[in-house]
């Protein structure tokens, strides 16, 4: 978990100022950059990582008081000495079995650390998309993408993670179904925990290594991502436009109306949006207006709580 997040800090921190498109419903929204995203992964990381250990600790229970918690044929004293010795702490009250509860913390975990890997698979797949390419999974020499067609090079490594952390959401649900015994205890919980326990720890570090792997050695684009910033000829500087139009004087939804229609135009006819707007808003300062560096102005003080989370 730590290496997972170490490496995607690295990555972001390389390309702090490497500018891209910002998607939202799958659409280009507005500029940011490639290491500004990488960093909501890391952090995302980081928060996984915690509750990892934290899950972990909570789970460091036992119990040794008697067929239903009573402590009628070991007294406490000998349980604590147990516990002391095992490095445990007490259940302060146990049936036959330690509350389930705490396992299903455990399975909870583990699925969200689980949906932040595939969250960060999910971004690399959408990236190497034939139509995008901003981004690569690394492809080793003698790599076969496809048996059938040579000249792909598939996400293999994001898809597994992607189908794995769906299992791990199948095993958090079986932890919580652990949750709720007959009276002192059954034993339908165990049957599903000598499965879930050992193969979802196992499977969590097998998806955290892919994801190691991806984050240190993807190839990252950056003259792809330019290329990509103008596919809307420029429409995405549209909430800047608006917010100038209205600073000039006119109201809100005159100043929507003429960038709409004009950012749409641009889009739908492939004609630039700058010389749109230029004719129906003379009055702007463009340069201004179409300015990469004022999505930027705020990125140090962000790119400064990375650097303090790397250390």
């Amino acid at each position: 978990a730590r290496a997972y997040r170490d490496a995607l800090l690295e990555r972001a921190l390389e390309h702090r100022d490497t500018l891209c498109v910002g998607r939202t419903h799958g659409v280009h929204a507005e500029p940011t950059t490639f290491g500004l995203r990488l960093a909501g992964f890391a952090f995302e990381a980081d928060r996984n990582l915690q509750r990892l250990g934290e899950a972990f600790e909570q789970l460091a229970f036992g119990k040794l008081s008697g067929a239903v918690g009573t402590y009628a044929s070991i007294p406490p004293a000998v349980e604590a000495r147990v516990m002391e010795r095992l490095g445990l702490g007490r259940e302060d009250v146990a049936t036959q079995v330690v509350p389930r509860d705490r396992h299903a913390v455990l399975t909870a975990a583990i699925a969200i650390a689980g949906a932040g890997l595939e969250r960060f698979a999910t971004e690399i797949r959408g990236l190497q998309k034939t139509e995008l390419r901003e981004v690569e999974e690394p492809f080793a020499a003698g790599q076969k993408g496809s048996s059938a067609m040579p000249h792909k090079r598939n996400p293999i490594r994001t898809e597994r993670i992607t189908g794995l952390a769906r299992v791990l959401r199948g095993y958090s649900q079986a932890g919580i179904e652990n949750v709720a015994l007959w009276h002192e205890r059954d034993i339908s919980h165990s049957g599903a925990e000598r499965v879930i326990l050992p193969d979802a720890t196992i499977l969590l570090d097998y998806m955290q290594d892919l994801g190691t792997k991806v984050a240190a050695e993807m190839t990252v684009n950056a003259e792809r991502m330019r290329e990509n910033l103008g596919l809307t000829h420029g429409a995405l500087f549209s909430q800047r436009a608006l917010t100038a139009l209205v600073e000039s004087g006119m109201t809100r939804d005159d100043a929507y109306r003429v960038v709409q229609e004009n950012a749409q135009r641009a889009w739908d006819t492939r004609t630039e949006f700058r010389g749109l707007l230029a004719a129906a808003a003379p009055q702007l300062d463009l340069d201004a207006v179409f300015d990469y560096d004022a999505y930027l102005t705020h990125l140090p003080e962000i790119f400064a709580r990375v650097e303090a989370l790397r250390g």
